[in-house]
């Protein structure tokens, strides 16, 4: 298997990972972080904003599962790729929020 298309369902899993936290907080109409605050990353964006960059990660999750390779979720290989990516992103964007959250030092005020 091309490790391309590999890294590509890697990324879909990266992409459908951070699409949660920022639908979650656009449909409960919450402001958050997004790439198109100021500073990027850090300050916070409106939850229009959040849902539509929620649905822009889903659009391109789905385009890299359905153009990259033949992706098929009973294949261990395949959603082991899709499931690394989201495990990995989601730690590394636990512990960029959780700065800015409290949620890296729960109980610390």
């Amino acid at each position: 298997m091309p490790y391309l298309i590999l890294f590509g369902w890697f990324m879909a899993g990266v992409f459908a990972a951070n699409a949660i936290p920022h639908l979650v907080a656009g449909l409960m109409g919450r402001a958050f972080q997004s790439p198109f605050a100021s500073p990027p990353g850090k300050g916070l964006s409106s939850s229009r904003t959040n849902v539509l960059w929620g649905f822009a990660n889903v659009a391109v999750a789905w385009l890299l599962l359905s153009q990259a390779g033949q992706f098929q979720w009973r294949q261990p290989l395949h959603a082991g790729a899709v499931m690394l990516g989201a495990v990995l992103i989601s730690l590394r964007l636990a512990s960029h929020f959780g700065a800015l959250h409290g949620g890296n030092e729960p109980g610390r005020k």
